[in-house]
């Protein structure tokens, strides 16, 4: 009888594992539907990197710790990009769309086992060596106490630039089959590991029980792509790569590699240069643009994401019309949000900073310093967003080269902005700046300079690849000035309403506690949406028309409610 109990219990767990997985593992087909699921489930992920950020900002503060480990993050940054990206899933994703079983189980098999052996003898190498790039590149931080711990974390970290290559592998097949669920969950695990190391692995072994939380979210983050590999029956294993099979597929991603390089070693650059201004520098530069990324990951990731199969179909097939009207569409999108965006930033960035950072060792300095970088950061976030889809445009498009050339160019100009912003006068631009800002009396104003240098770069990308557009998406930049108008009709009105609402609540409370800060930031920010919601509708904007009426399909549809989306009627299924 007991026997019996307990089958019945575990099949009964078993079919709950199975419709569990059932759920968050069904195909995505339509385009909105994709990239609003997508943006829900990111959200999800970016709370969690943002727990991340304040458990950083609680534990150590804007300070040496904290600067150290965002540098030593960059090196293995830089090698994931050039190394692990030799193999990049924006290549494989076309050539195994349609590919049977077997063929797509060798070609992940060797592209596999090509990445872990090359990427691995580069990472050995790199270790070995990594005493002299760390003191080439921040001579302050490693001329300070600790360096040991330093060395030793970004050698551990040398790990991750593996996993997440064959992270990519693996989930081109989760994006071929539009798992976008799964997809979407792989940085939530992420995360969660990087919290682990901090809370539990750092008071163990110190710095590197932080890596040893990296790892153990990049593992995270690789095997649950698995499931899907399983189920197609594609599970890749060890395999000698053949020279024909390889050729082709690295010739098309060393462009995509080299433009993920460029970004790191821009990012590197920066990151050096930010070590030489004062300790804390590093920490500020690095949380506000994790801030940056949040909008930039719900509006710019998903809708990128979400297209690019659609892409990749529409240039497989020749069909200008459709490729042009998927990326219009996805880039009209992009605009308008990131414009409101920026909007709601601008008068709320005191309060988004102090609730998610202002905790522990970060300090009221530290805190209005990365409101003030964040502001500078998300003037470029429509430029950034956009650059995600329409780089992917290109290489769907099997323009690969054109995105490395815009990448090297604007990496060019935001470094050699940088250096020139650095060398002007104050007086020139960084006090003009900083009064703007309302910073004027914060110390490390320079690190201002270096978030305005990646806005110019990122905007001068962004016009860079819309005239390479012009002749595979003709007459593209022509539709997206409509939401460029409502957008900023819409940002401005929005956020007067915030300001407003913020104006009046600071006279009934003071902002003492964490409680009356969320409150006030949340009623202001829920304010200037609304306002941003009835301007929208009364100028007719499509897009807002499109989401409204997605919503009403969700909440009418017993799939929608159950987070089964049927494809757009304009849009075809996946076969």
């Amino acid at each position: 009888m007991v026997h019996k109990t307990l089958l019945s219990i575990r099949t009964r767990v078993r079919g709950l594992r199975q419709a569990a997985y059932s759920r968050i593992s069904t195909p995505i087909q339509g385009l909105h539907q994709a990239a609003y699921l997508l943006a829900a489930l990111t959200l999800a992920s970016q709370a969690l990197a943002l727990l991340r950020d304040r458990t950083f900002a609680h534990t150590f503060g804007a300070g040496q710790v904290l600067d150290v480990y965002y540098a030593a993050f960059r090196v293995p940054d830089l090698v994931f990009a050039i190394v692990s990206s030799l193999v990049s899933a924006y290549v494989i994703i076309p050539r195994i769309t349609g590919m049977d079983r077997a063929e797509t189980r060798r070609l992940l098999s060797e592209t596999a086992t090509f990445l872990f052996v090359v990427g691995g003898l580069a990472c050995v190498g790199i270790a070995l060596f990594m005493p002299s790039f760390l003191t080439a590149l921040y001579p302050d931080l490693m001329r300070a106490p600790g360096q040991e711990g330093f060395v030793l974390l970004a050698r551990i970290l040398l790990v991750q630039p593996l996993l997440l290559g064959l992270s990519g592998i693996f989930s081109s097949v989760t994006q071929v089959h539009r798992r976008f669920v799964l997809f979407a969950l792989s940085p939530v695990l992420y995360n969660l590991g990087i919290i682990v190391g901090t809370v539990y692995f750092y008071p163990l072994w110190g710095l590197p029980g932080i890596g040893g939380g990296v790892i153990l979210g990049a593992v995270a983050y690789l095997m649950v792509n698995v499931p899907v590999l399983l189920e197609a029956g594609v599970l890749p294993a060890l395999r000698m790569p053949r020279l024909a099979l390889m050729l082709p597929i690295v010739r098309d991603s060393v462009p995509r590699s080299l433009a993920l390089g460029m970004n790191s070693i821009t990012a590197l650059a920066l990151t050096a240069m930010a070590s030489r201004i004062g300790t804390g520098s590093v920490s500020v530069f690095t949380l506000a643009g994790n801030l940056q990324a949040v909008p930039l990951a719900l509006i710019g990731s998903s809708y990128a994401v979400a297209a690019f199969p659609a892409l990749s179909e529409a240039s497989a097939l020749e069909d200008k019309g459709e490729f042009t009207r998927v990326l219009s569409s996805s880039a009209r999108h992009i605009i308008l949000w990131s414009i409101i965006a920026l909007g709601m930033i601008i008068v709320l960035r005191a309060h988004l900073v102090r609730v998610i950072l202002g905790t522990g060792a970060f300090d009221w300095e530290a805190t209005r310093l990365t409101a003030a970088l964040l502001v500078v950061l998300a003037v470029g976030l429509a430029a950034e967003a956009l650059k995600l889809l329409f780089s992917r445009a290109l290489y769907a498009a099997r323009q690969s080269w054109r995105p490395l050339m815009y990448q090297l160019a604007a990496g060019a100009l935001t470094v050699l902005l940088a250096i020139k912003l650095l060398g002007q006068p104050p007086a020139a631009i960084l006090t003009p700046l900083a009064a703007l800002l309302k910073v004027s009396d914060v110390s490390g104003l320079p690190i201002l300079l270096l978030a305005l240098a990646s806005t110019l770069g990122q905007i001068f990308l962004l016009m860079l690849s819309l005239v390479a557009l012009r002749t595979v998406a003709p007459g593209l930049s022509r539709a997206l000035l409509r939401p460029c108008v409502d957008g900023i009709i819409a940002a401005v009105a929005g956020a007067t309403a915030a300001y407003s609402a913020l104006a009046l609540m600071g006279s009934i409370a003071p902002l003492t506690t964490l409680a009356t800060v969320l409150a006030e930031g949340l009623t202001a920010g829920v304010a200037g949406l609304i306002v941003v919601g009835l301007v929208l509708h009364a100028l007719g904007n499509k897009e807002f028309a499109m989401i409204v009426d997605l919503f009403r399909t969700w909440r009418r549809s017993p799939e929608g409610a159950s987070g089964i989306l049927e494809p757009s009627a304009e849009e075809p299924p996946q076969p």
